[in-house]
């Protein structure tokens, strides 16, 4: 199993020289790979479904990735995740290109469909139309990545153009998707190479892994795709034992946060080095130093 840390561009670690702190110890440390998240702007006042408060810092992930990639050698960088309904496909498919070749093809490309619907008003998309976006989009940063001539699809077309540097890996970076509805799991299986599941339990991470595995024996899952990878961040404090019920289950990679509570708010610096206390602790403390 993996292990990757997340919340390198949020809340309490949100200021640069943090971030790098983190990323090098995590590297230093042993980890597979650390993960951003984002909401692009949060409702203020909070109210629900809105997840943070409004003055959370979330620094870009596009540009957290590339500063963090250019002060680390082996370290997997993933976004987890971007809320690609909310994006413009061939605009992003250029900047995680970018991010993949600076790096040296070390990104996992993380997407979820959003549920807040304050944040799709304030980027003029339709709340109810996501999951339909969610999917040309997947479509659409393939046939970008691939090097496609021509792609049509329902809110995204292009005749005669390409872009470069194209990712490192002939795919493109791997493709996780992120939430818990059937129709997730169905994304899992058609379109992504994984999926990723927050704030689950080992019962929620079950009945996901139950769920694709249906998937899998009834739909046509392209070959080139292989297995789906599972990667979860567990809502429950995490041990050895729990960290081996995990893996009994096939997950491939946990996801880990010190306290749920450091990914909102603003920097802080004396909360910030409990984190980085977390990730040098961690390795040694899970037994997979």
């Amino acid at each position: 199993m993996d292990f990757g840390f997340f919340g390198v561009n949020a809340g309490v670690l949100a200021d640069p020289a943090t971030m790098v702190a983190a990323a090098r110890t995590a590297e230093a440390a042993g980890w597979e790979s650390i993960w951003t998240g984002e909401h692009l702007v949060a409702a203020s006042p909070q109210r629900p479904p809105s997840p943070v408060p409004p003055d959370t810092h979330f620094v870009d992930q596009v540009a957290s990735l590339a500063h963090l990639a250019a002060h680390t050698t082996t370290l997997r960088l993933g976004t987890g995740i971007v809320i690609l309904p909310q994006r413009n496909p061939v605009v992003l498919a250029k900047e995680l290109a970018s991010i993949d070749v600076l790096s040296g093809g070390r990104l996992e490309a993380g997407f979820g469909v959003g549920y807040v619907p304050a944040e799709f008003d304030a980027v003029g998309v339709p709340f109810g139309e996501r999951g339909a976006r969610m999917d040309d989009h997947i479509d659409a940063l393939r046939a970008m990545w691939r090097g496609d001539l021509e792609f049509e699809g329902r809110f995204t077309s292009w005749h005669g153009v390409e872009a470069h540097p194209q990712p490192v890996g002939p795919d493109g970076p791997p493709i996780h998707v992120g939430g818990g509805s059937p129709a997730t799991f169905r994304r899992a299986v058609l379109r992504a190479d994984g999926w990723y599941g927050f704030l689950s339990t080992l019962a929620s991470t079950r009945s996901a892994i139950e769920a694709m595995d249906r998937g899998m024996a009834d739909l046509d899952r392209p070959l080139r795709l292989g297995r789906i990878q599972v990667s979860v961040t567990p809502s429950e404090p995490v041990n050895r034992d729990l960290v081996r019920r995990y893996e009994d289950l096939g997950v491939d990679r946990l996801i880990l946060v010190r306290d749920f509570r450091d990914v909102g708010g603003i920097p802080h610096p004396e909360r910030a080095a409990d984190v980085l206390q977390f990730i040098s602790e961690a390795p040694a403390t899970l037994g997979f130093s």
